[in-house]
């Protein structure tokens, strides 16, 4: 696989040299991978939001380096600029950041500050739309006039407009509704398939990112210290647990099943394997 973007011994301080001096991110190496479907996890404070702002040059490192493309994201400003571009971040509740008077508007603003032209700029923010399910005829209306969860697609959309090779997402479906959560994801996975973009979704939901991702990344006290398929980091329940973040709820059955001596295999994490492993045992006892 082709890295796409990738940090360095990357180190953050804040507040250095004061009596609040705190590392956040301490000799980090990440990768991610053209095209992957990348999550992240970690608990509040284990610096996977310093992380992000990292990969699209929102912050400097104190020491280390941001490679996207194989070069140094800050070794010129227009190197910086143009990574902004291509790697988009699309923060927590997205939707407070919208300003402008339209929805045509809000989702264009990326496009125009990229100088591209009308009719350039016109087929992404409507690409853009089609992508997060917004009609056209709410391309006109004021983003105020929309529910929260429309409001959530126009942000989201208006970093899909600039065609970002990267989409960084943290927590995108933080407060929605599980029909919410559905389309969202949804919406996700059409540019994902689209575009062959590389996707990294920040979620506190261990559920989400079990039936979503290709591969984890846990990121614990500024560092990241484990990676790899969901079943491969959900088998590392004890630790999760230790760090603040636990495994999925199909998980925990299961390893709770076998414990009680069950034949049964406990490395799930969706329902569909948890189907998959049921039916398996019923067959293994000659009960289907």
């Amino acid at each position: 696989m082709e890295p796409i973007i990738q940090t360095e011994k990357l180190c953050h301080i804040y507040s250095a040299g004061t009596p609040f001096e705190r590392g956040a991110l301490v000799d980090v190496d990440f990768t991610a991978y053209r095209g992957e479907y990348l999550g992240i996890i970690g608990h509040t404070g284990s610096g996977k939001s310093t992380l992000i702002q990292h990969l699209n040059g929102l912050l400097k490192p104190t020491s280390g380096r941001v490679l996207f493309e194989g070069r140094d994201i800050w070794e010129t400003k227009e190197r910086t600029r143009q990574t902004r571009f291509q790697v988009g971040l699309v923060f927590q509740y997205p939707e407070y950041q919208l300003f402008e008077e339209t929805v045509y508007k809000d989702i264009s603003f990326g496009p125009r500050n990229m100088g591209l032209d009308a009719g350039e700029i016109d087929r992404r923010v409507r690409q853009a739309a089609q992508f997060v399910g917004l009609k056209d005829e709410v391309l006109e209306k004021s983003p105020f006039e929309l529910s929260g969860g429309q409001k959530r697609r126009v942000a989201i959309a208006g970093v899909i407009a600039m065609e970002p090779s990267v989409l960084i997402l943290d927590e995108p479906t933080a407060g929605l509704d599980p029909v919410g959560v559905e389309n969202i994801l949804q919406n996700i996975h059409d540019y994902h398939t689209a575009k062959n973009a590389t996707i990294l979704i920040v979620s506190h939901s261990m559920e989400e990112v079990a039936r979503t991702v290709d591969r984890l990344v846990v990121v614990d006290d500024a560092r990241i210290p484990f990676s790899g398929s969901p079943r491969e980091v959900f088998a590392h329940g004890d630790e999760l647990e230790r760090m603040g973040l636990g495994v999925p709820a199909m998980t925990r059955v299961f390893h709770r099943l076998k414990a009680l001596g069950v034949d049964i295999d406990p490395s799930v994490y969706t329902i569909e394997q948890a189907k998959c492993a049921v039916l398996a045992a019923l067959r293994r006892k000659g009960a289907v």
